[in-house]
């Protein structure tokens, strides 16, 4: 079930500020809880887009939610799978494959278990952070979730 216009709420004002300073932080190898800085190509530009991610380990695999929808960094990686995640002087490449939407379900609700509290003002309008099934499936198509390789 694909709505309309494609989720996304990009960060504006305070957020926007907040992953600055995130982005720093993380970049001189502060951990905030897990986060790491992602760096892809930019589709349009080529250019190298950094942003910070909660990267989350789930069934022995480990995942991006993209929480605030069809993101610049998730339309990047459809386009080039290669991308490098950061946390101070550690790097990795790696390589960012979609999961089908009819696969991401228990990826997100793990992914909310774990962020919720920071992530649930950029879910879309009416999911919460502990959506029932039924909300659930109707949103895996608002919310990217990539495998890390």
């Amino acid at each position: 079930m694909h709505a309309a216009q494609p989720h996304y709420r990009g960060p504006k004002g305070m957020d926007a500020a907040f992953n600055r300073v995130a982005r720093w932080l993380v970049e001189r190898g502060v951990n905030l809880a897990g986060a790491q800085t992602l760096t892809v190509t930019g589709r349009k530009s080529g250019t190298p887009q950094t942003v910070p991610v909660n990267p989350m380990p789930f069934e022995g695999r480990e995942y991006l939610v993209s929480p605030r929808g069809n993101t610049q960094w998730a339309r990047n990686a459809r386009v080039n799978d290669a991308a490098k995640l950061r946390r101070g002087r550690r790097s990795r490449s790696v390589r960012l494959v979609e999961v089908a939407p009819a696969d991401r379900a228990p990826i997100i609700r793990a992914y909310l278990g774990k962020w919720g509290w920071e992530v649930k003002r950029f879910l879309p309008e009416g999911m919460g952070t502990e959506p029932d099934d039924a909300t659930l499936a109707r949103h895996v198509d608002d919310l990217p979730v990539f495998e890390i390789h």
